[in-house]
């Protein structure tokens, strides 16, 4: 059979996803055919013609879209700051928002000035955060914790694989950011703590990729979004070590209260809010300032 024009089936997939409701259907049609393709969205137009199987499979995973299956489940795969990590059912799909994070992360690390920093990452997830400040800063000591065992899997699987590509190991720990008892060993010890924690308060309206996929113990923090938040502050607090930094991510409706906890526990200075690329509150950063307990 002969080969058929990639640029009408991408037509046609746009057509199919925006009649499905799907929030961005071009350039979704278009990431799914360059990743089938093997080409970067932006090179689509060197590829004018495809194989017939080509174009059946590039429309099963658009019907898969169609479904609101989220992107990356159907590609297997996301990216954070200069890696991929492996995703799909049973983890959260980190956001183009946490890239600010991991910039803020990779900054205040700048200024850290004794060797090896060490860097504990808060509900990990994928392991995503974690490996990428491991990937720029190899000279780190990377601790990541996660309490769901599905999404500790894929954190596990992620880190072997950048293991494997020559990044410098980090250590995953399974466990429970809001108990007392959780990582005492590292108790003053950290330089940087970073945080995307369950934020969503509960009762939130979310589009279908996000309330039918993602794990609903990744999203969800309470009435209020600050269920995990409010408990994880005192453990950040005895964590740090004096002059040592925390980012911690939040729901665009809670970043006073956020702001707030931190602020209450007065071993905390500069606490900053920061935005998101849209404007809205994201994440609040401090500093512990006081050696008192909190």
């Amino acid at each position: 059979m002969s080969r058929k024009p990639l640029r009408l089936a991408i037509l046609e997939a746009t057509s199919m996803l925006e009649a499905a409701g799907v929030p961005s259907p071009r350039v979704d049609a278009e990431f799914l055919a360059a990743h089938l393709v093997g080409v970067e969205r932006g090179r689509l137009g060197l590829v004018p013609l495809v194989e017939p199987e080509l174009i059946e499979a590039y429309f099963r995973t658009i019907e898969q879209r169609a479904k609101r299956i989220p992107l990356q489940y159907i590609t297997g795969k996301t990216s954070l700051g200069n890696i991929d990590v492996e995703v799909g059912p049973g983890v959260f799909v980190p956001r183009p928002e946490t890239e600010l994070l991991l910039a803020w992360a990779l900054a205040f690390l700048e200024n850290v000035d004794h060797h090896p920093p060490v860097i504990l990452d808060l509900c990990t997830g994928s392991g995503a955060l974690a490996l990428a400040i491991a990937n720029a800063r190899p000279d780190a000591v990377v601790h990541a914790v996660e309490l769901d065992p599905s999404a500790l899997a894929w954190a596990r699987r992620n880190a072997d694989l950048r293991s494997g590509e020559g990044d410098t190991p980090i250590t995953l720990h399974h466990g429970d950011v809001t108990a007392r008892d959780v990582l005492v060993e590292l108790d003053g010890a950290v330089d940087m703590i970073v945080a995307n924690p369950p934020y969503v308060p509960e009762g939130s309206q979310l589009d279908p990729e996000v309330i039918d996929h993602d794990p609903h113990m990744a999203l969800f923090g309470g009435a209020d979004g600050l269920s995990v938040i409010e408990p994880m502050v005192g453990n950040i607090a005895r964590w740090l070590r004096v002059g040592g930094g925390v980012a911690i991510e939040h729901d665009d409706s809670n970043g006073d209260e956020v702001a707030a906890l931190l602020s209450r526990r007065r071993v905390f200075t500069e606490v900053i809010a920061h935005p998101d690329l849209a404007g809205r509150p994201r994440f609040v950063v401090a500093t512990r300032a006081h050696p008192a307990s909190p």
